[in-house]
């Protein structure tokens, strides 16, 4: 146990490994983020919003249920075999889309790649957390994030570039299938981190509490102040997240922009959200959570109704990047958080619980947004799912800045 080190510096080897897989687990959503909302129009013919934003639901709901086991089942069989089981259903997601002859299809594809997201990409996050030391959880989490969003904002310009070059489908996701392989050989090499989470539980200073996983849910969920406030603001940042996935491609064809140009807005939101987390996570270790999740909340309420009021593909770009950038704020601020507030011993189970409430916000999104674009327009939809991270923002004014409770 002696030889067990914790800090990033001292494990800087496994450290970048899991920074480099999680760059391909982003670029397995980032694969569909510009191409599938328009497969569904123009292959499927599907009119109806609600309809077209399925495939979002169906992976918002599947990836936030395996975030609900994933913690459970990392401390039962451990992180990295976890990991390359989440990379083997990763396989199928393509090759379902390429050959699917219903949206249906479609659909259960997503709900494979909820899974494998909710596998891959939480086992990459607890990892890290689990080699870094408690006051570098913010650095850890901003690089993880770093790496996963820029892969989705990577491959939704690269799958964009490739649909207007060649066609829509199947071309693009010819790339999942090597995104795939890649990233399984890649975590192969993966070391399990069991032993530096005994280290880290025998160093906490807090309550050495033994909660089950029931009662670890209710004080995720709403019995503590911080952690339920931290929860709401994730469901709430990614129910926005939801909304944009299926409804900007859309917003943006119909204003009259190219598929290379809404490629290109659709992307930079995500890479901007994952280039500035390697800041945002840095500074909440300097600085301290609260600040950085309040304002960042409201930031992307304000920068979603400012999407509505520009009209150029320059000033869309411009705003889709500030959106990137509010989110960037809280994405890696919230899960160190988590970190703070929770004990070693469940902190991975509480964190599973955080990112099923977090990832039900994609399916709550979608179908807001789908209900309100059928009911009303576009518009409106974006226009009104812009509230809740507004009111996210303005109760998480009332939690305690969780560094101190360390």
């Amino acid at each position: 146990m002696s030889q067990t080190q914790i800090g990033i510096k001292q494990n800087i080897i496994q450290f970048t490994l899991l920074v480099f897989i999680n760059l391909f687990v982003g670029f397995m959503v980032g694969l569909e983020r510009t191409v599938l909302p328009i497969i569904g129009e123009e292959h499927f013919g599907l009119a109806s919003a609600s309809a077209a934003l399925s495939f979002i639901v169906s992976f918002g709901f599947s990836k936030a249920v395996m975030n609900f086991f994933a913690g459970g089942l990392a401390d039962r069989f451990g992180r990295r075999q976890v990991l390359l089981i989440g990379w083997g259903i990763g396989l199928l997601v393509p090759i379902l889309i390429i050959f699917a002859h219903a949206w249906w299809v479609v659909v259960f594809a997503n709900i494979l790649l909820g899974i494998n997201q909710g596998l891959t990409w939480s086992m990459t996050l607890n990892m890290k957390v689990d080699l870094a030391r408690s006051n570098q959880r913010g650095i850890a989490v901003g690089f993880n994030e770093f790496a996963g969003y820029i892969g989705v904002g990577l491959m939704a310009a690269i799958s964009g570039y490739v649909a207007s070059q060649t066609s829509i489908r199947p071309e693009p996701f010819y790339l999942g299938i090597a995104i795939v392989v890649i990233g399984f050989i890649l975590s192969i090499f993966a070391q399990d981190t069991e032993k530096h989470v005994q280290v880290q539980s025998e160093d906490h200073n807090g309550e050495d509490e033994n909660f089950d996983a029931k009662e670890v849910f209710k004080k995720t969920t709403w019995k503590d102040r911080e952690l339920s406030t931290i929860s709401f603001a994730g469901l709430s940042t990614n129910l926005k997240d939801g909304m944009a996935w299926g409804l900007f491609p859309v917003f943006l064809t119909t204003s009259g922009l190219t598929v290379g140009q809404v490629g290109a807005v659709v992307a930079a939101y995500p890479a901007a959200w994952g280039f500035f987390q390697l800041f945002t996570g840095i500074l909440s270790d300097k600085i301290g959570r609260k600040g950085l999740i309040v304002s960042g909340m409201i930031i992307q309420a304000l920068s979603l109704w400012m999407f509505l009021l520009v009209d150029t593909y320059a000033l869309w770009l411009t705003t889709a990047i500030l959106l990137g950038i509010g989110t960037a704020m809280v994405y890696p601020t919230l899960i160190a958080a988590i970190g703070d507030a929770s004990h070693p011993k469940w902190r991975a189970t509480s964190m599973g619980y955080y990112r099923f409430w977090r990832d039900s916000g994609y399916a709550f999104g979608a179908l807001m947004a789908g209900l309100f674009t059928d009911l009303l327009n576009v518009n409106w939809a974006i226009g009104l799912v812009a509230l809740l991270p507004l009111i996210a923002g303005l109760r998480a004014i009332r939690m305690k800045e969780t560094m101190e409770l360390l």
